[in-house]
């Protein structure tokens, strides 16, 4: 069931809501410059075990509003926050992967937690985003042709095998974006730092990250897991960047195995 949130006047996010009668609420947010489409294979699975799945676009992404401006990490919390209010969720879980860790990560410490009960951060860019000069690397591609900055973005993503099928479809994901959200994004990751934040994420945290991750390090999501006493990591083992599909099984049942859940009768 897919519908839309307006998050502030005139600008409205897409939510797909798989499951609606799940006992268990997850809250997944994207990653650059994808939709919630790229969680097609956490959908396939996780109703089986009672978990009402809500995937959000973020603005400027997918489905959602195309607005020119509101790509700053708070804007961005506070849309996540209006979706959440006005599907009046409590006690949900909110999984980010990559920028969309990054979100999640600040909607909890700006939030306070509202509506929200646990995390999950899948090859997450926390606490800190990109190095400038990779992220301006992006930026210039994408001024220049995005399409070929897709193309490079697919075949870092993924560490061992992706059919060509598969990385097609990765590809038209990011093409649902617009080019000046893809670009403002990234000029955000540029210099995001989310250390403040640590102190004020308590909720119990799951951090699932490929050891061969060549977007965001493994060493990142070790150094975290060390700052958060309510933190859990979870090892991918030659695993990259695009864990969801890359190792989906892994991931599923990790997830499964965490929130203690069982499958419907």
């Amino acid at each position: 069931m897919g519908f839309f949130v307006e998050v502030e006047t005139g600008v409205k996010l897409y939510v797909e809501d798989v499951n609606p009668a799940g006992k268990q609420t997850i809250v997944f947010l994207h990653g650059w410059p994808l939709s919630h489409k790229q969680f097609e294979y956490q959908f396939n699975i996780l109703p089986k075990y009672g978990v009402r799945c809500i995937g959000v676009d973020w603005r400027g992404f997918g489905k959602s509003d195309k607005p020119f401006n509101g790509y700053n990490i708070d804007r961005l919390a506070d849309d996540i926050r209006a979706v959440i209010q006005a599907l009046g969720l409590k006690d949900a879980i909110l999984l980010g992967h990559s920028t969309g860790g990054a979100i999640a990560f600040h909607y909890i410490a700006r939030h306070q937690s509202f509506g929200v009960k646990g995390l999950v951060l899948l090859d997450a860019a926390v606490p800190v985003g990109l190095p400038p000069a990779a992220a301006q690397n992006y930026i210039d591609m994408t001024l220049q042709d995005r399409p070929h900055m897709l193309q490079v973005i697919t075949n870092q993503f993924f560490y061992r095998y992706a059919t060509e099928p598969f990385k097609q479809w990765f590809f038209m994901l990011g093409l649902e974006a617009a080019g000046w959200s893809t670009i403002a994004i990234m000029k955000m990751l540029s210099t995001l730092d989310l250390n403040a934040d640590i102190s004020a994420v308590s909720v119990p945290t799951l951090i699932l990250h490929g050891d061969q991750d060549q977007v965001v390090p493994f060493s990142q999501a070790e150094q975290l897991s060390k700052q958060m006493p309510n933190a859990q990591l979870i090892p991918l083992i030659n695993g990259g960047h695009g864990a969801f599909w890359e190792d989906k099984d892994m991931v599923n049942d990790t997830i499964i195995k965490w929130l203690q859940l069982s499958p419907n009768e």
